[in-house]
């Protein structure tokens, strides 16, 4: 008898795990219990894999199992356009993450909250960069100027091994410190770059290990492996970020001039907006919490994404050298010199261009995009999608669609200039996602790869360390997207 219940009971257990629960989801890889399909990711190149085998096995619509929370993957640009473009408002939620609850002491930022909440600080944010120069000249004033400091940086260590990623990270930090406190990390600042290194660094390595991840979305079974739990990890992490992000937040709190009518950074024009609304009796839309998880995303959306392609686009150039003559013959023929290069010369230099679009293709530094869920029943491919249901735009699978890209995972910018030779623009080329949760920074970043690299590739000749070789750009043995880390040696192209 017992035996037979036993039999009953894990008879009833599998089959709602492998049929009961799916019955009515778009089909897709059998889940384990549990754990879902998270194994699969951790194969070689970081889940990129399964996405694109599942796509040609089942579609560009299907369900992929985290842990034991479905979502419908999305993983053609035509499908995208008909879901998260043309019906965003659907799909424009983020799905909520219990790890996130835990990390951000509640539904703070921008990205990890929605409703009104949400678009309330993504319009603030959006307004506020537009105030302070974003797509005008002004901010690339910002941005050369760290274009220069790189240049005086370098020319101390010609014929030397520099580190580079180090060079462009302090680059961009500075930008994106501008932009939110309003100064930039000098001398008397050092200490505190130095400090946000450190704890970006802590956050690449601590997640890029399969069992946090395995922790974070399969707690019922992560909870047994041996190591540290998610929470203690988190738990450094997340009082050293926000214990950096206070005290600035503070400092700015007891200098700014409350009655000026302009502000000079986003903190500024946070801490007046909070100050208003309070006078109105709403304590809780600008609170300092939310200000400390928005520097938090402002910050990382300025500033790990960026350096990421940065470094990948030069380990690229540096396995393909090839490459990097196509570009630099490019800029010889269209500035000459060493003077500095801007905005105005993009349109004439269509080969740099196709250099950082196939360093943001080729990098794809997002394996799995933003987890949506749909605010209302919808359907997908003629299923019934109910509202709640997470659904994800994977432009990871897209990015490498070999019907676009042939031999996807080959560098080859050659692929974004046209029979004129001018630069061709291909839809599928989506690395700031797409929809209403599209990369509020996309317009910095753009800005920023441009004039960083150009500059860089202009000024110097670029060659391999001696002693370390080419930089690694082998995804096979790590799970996510890191920036590269690597020494080269720079000489100057012009005298």
């Amino acid at each position: 008898m017992l035996l037979l219940l036993v039999l009953l009971t894990s008879f009833a257990f599998l089959a709602y795990h492998l049929h009961w629960k799916r019955r009515n989801l778009p089909p897709g890889p059998m889940p384990i219990p549990f754990i879902g399909n998270l194994l699969s990711m951790a194969q070689p190149q970081p889940g990129y894999e399964c996405f694109r085998r599942w796509t040609k096995q089942y579609g560009d619509v299907y369900t992929f199992w985290l842990g034991s929370t479905p979502y419908v993957i999305i993983s053609s640009y035509s499908r995208i356009k008909e879901t998260f473009i043309k019906d965003g408002d659907t799909y424009v939620n983020k799905k909520a993450q219990p790890f996130q609850h835990e990390f951000r002491g509640g539904e703070y930022g921008v990205i990890e909250t929605n409703g009104q909440f949400w678009s309330t600080h993504r319009r603030f944010a959006l307004h506020q960069l537009r105030d302070f120069g974003l797509g005008k000249d002004v901010m690339q004033q910002r941005i050369l100027i760290e274009v220069q400091e790189i240049f005086e940086t370098v020319d101390k260590a010609l014929d030397t091994e520099v580190d580079v990623p180090n060079v462009l990270r302090r680059a961009v930090a500075n930008v994106i410190n501008q932009l939110i406190f309003g100064y930039r990390f000098d001398c008397e600042k050092e200490h505190e770059f130095l400090k946000m290194q450190e704890l970006l660094e802590f956050q690449e390595n601590a997640f890029k290990e399969f069992r946090v991840i395995l922790e974070v979305f399969a707690p019922s079974v992560g909870k047994f492996l041996p190591g540290p739990n998610v929470n203690e990890i988190l738990l450094k992490f997340k009082t050293d970020f926000f214990e950096f992000f206070e005290q600035r937040i503070e400092e700015h709190r007891s200098k700014i001039d409350f009655d000026a009518e302009d502000s000079q950074d986003y903190a500024e024009s946070y801490l007046k907006e909070q100050k208003k609304r309070e006078a109105d009796g709403d304590f809780d839309t600008f609170s300092n919490k939310q200000f400390s998880n928005m520097c938090l995303d402002l910050w990382f959306a300025g500033l790990a994404t960026t350096t990421t392609t940065l470094t990948w686009a030069i380990g690229y150039l540096l396995n393909y050298p090839n490459y990097l003559v196509k570009v630099q013959e490019e800029m010889d023929r269209v500035i000459g010199s060493d003077r500095l290069i801007t905005s105005g010369d993009k349109v004439d230099l269509p080969y740099t261009t196709a250099v950082i679009n196939e360093s943001q293709r080729c990098a794809n530094i997002v394996p799995i995009n933003l987890f949506h869920e749909t605010t209302r029943d919808t359907v997908i491919d003629k299923y019934s999608i109910p509202a709640c249901t997470g659904v994800i735009a994977q432009i990871s699978t897209i990015m490498l669609d070999e019907s676009v890209f042939p031999e996807p995972y080959k560098f080859n910018p050659d692929r974004f200039i046209d029979e004129n030779g001018k630069l061709k623009k291909v839809d599928e080329l989506c690395p700031f996602s797409v929809g209403k949760r599209q990369c509020l920074g996309e317009g910095l970043a753009r800005m920023e790869l441009f004039l960083f690299l150009s500059n860089f590739l202009n000024r110097y000749e670029v060659k391999p360390s001696p002693t370390q070789g080419l930089p690694c750009i082998d995804k096979s043995k790590e799970f996510g997207v890191t920036p590269r880390k690597f020494d080269a040696v720079l000489k100057k192209r012009y005298s």
